[in-house]
């Protein structure tokens, strides 16, 4: 297909994530590349940045693998059930018996406002993002890059964040066409800063659609084409968060990583089993199986359409 970016998963991250990189995958409660990550895990990339404003349970596995040496955040933790042992084993060696071997994870952390500002300070090609949320928080104390700055206009002190450039961002949606154009619905997070911001950009979706599909809505299209570097077709690759209209969030599976966190062999079991183990995100849902598939599809509820007029 001329101009196809379509490329497996496999030789996405092999070509597109290097060892050192800064990398982000972003995705506000849905749309998580969870897929995108275990590959990054399987190739045993190192010594990488990872980059996101709710680094949940994807990076708790990544870092539990030895991939990152550093986490750029502004939130952490098991949505709704408790917390992340990896990384706290990692970034906290010495309250914790088990991490005191394992190599210390560096910690930069913001607000997730901060962290909207770097992107956007990044997507823009800006020196720094300015910001009032900073003010009667600890935050700038324990994050120097965080700092204040006299309003060039007289109004006072703000806080300036600065920019956020990935080398590679990672975003997972609906639907693309072979070009890149990639449209999502549903909550929307900061993946088009996120992708602007960076150097090589990964989109992995559940759907490759025809051009034509994407031209008639084009409303829905929050990243172009022309800065995608690769368009990975990965079904059920968010699992276990959820697709808006694809497939729910898998609630069983958050509950029961809660116990599989805090103990260190029975993760390194877990990574054993359900990621070095298999050789994709197929085998992945297959491993699942139909029946767990099946009661996470939602009911039907379709989007009213639009007319955008025509005019010869």
């Amino acid at each position: 297909m001329p101009g196809s970016k379509v490329a497996s998963m496999r030789d996405a991250v092999a070509a597109l994530v290097r060892d050192g990189d800064t990398v982000a995958i972003e995705g506000f409660t849905h749309l998580i590349g969870f897929a995108a990550g275990h590959e990054i895990i399987r190739q045993r990339k190192r010594d990488l940045t990872l980059a996101r404003l709710t680094p949940d349970l994807i990076y708790d596995q990544m870092i539990a693998a030895g991939v990152a040496r550093k986490l750029i955040f502004s939130w952490l933790g098991n949505p709704g059930v408790g917390g992340l042992g990896a990384i706290r084993r990692r970034a906290e060696p010495a309250t914790s018996g088990e991490g005191r071997d394992l190599p210390r994870l560096e910690l930069e952390e913001y607000s997730h406002f901060g962290m909207v500002g770097r992107y956007t300070a990044g997507a823009a090609n800006l020196p720094f993002y300015p910001l009032r949320s900073y003010f009667e928080t600890d935050l700038p104390k324990a994050n120097p890059l965080i700092r204040e700055i006299e309003s060039p206009y007289g109004d006072g002190v703000v806080y300036a964040v600065p920019p956020l450039k990935p080398d590679v961002s990672i975003v997972h949606a609906q639907r693309a066409d072979a070009n890149g154009n990639t449209q999502v619905w549903g909550l929307l997070g900061c993946q088009k800063e996120a992708a602007f911001a960076a150097d090589r950009v990964i989109v992995v979706v559940e759907e490759l659609v025809p051009e034509d599909v994407v031209r008639a809505d084009p409303n829905r299209t929050i990243i172009p084409g022309l800065i995608v570097d690769a368009v990975v077709v990965e079904p059920f690759g968010a699992h276990p968060s959820y697709v808006q209209g694809a497939y729910d969030r898998d609630n069983r599976f958050y509950l029961e990583w809660d116990a599989i966190t805090r103990d260190e062999p029975s993760l390194q079991a877990w990574l054993g089993e359900w990621v070095y183990g298999l050789d994709g995100r197929a085998a992945y849902v297959e491993k699942l199986g139909a029946e767990r598939i099946a009661s996470l599809r939602p009911g039907s509820a379709p989007s009213g359409s639009v007319e955008y007029g025509r005019y010869e």
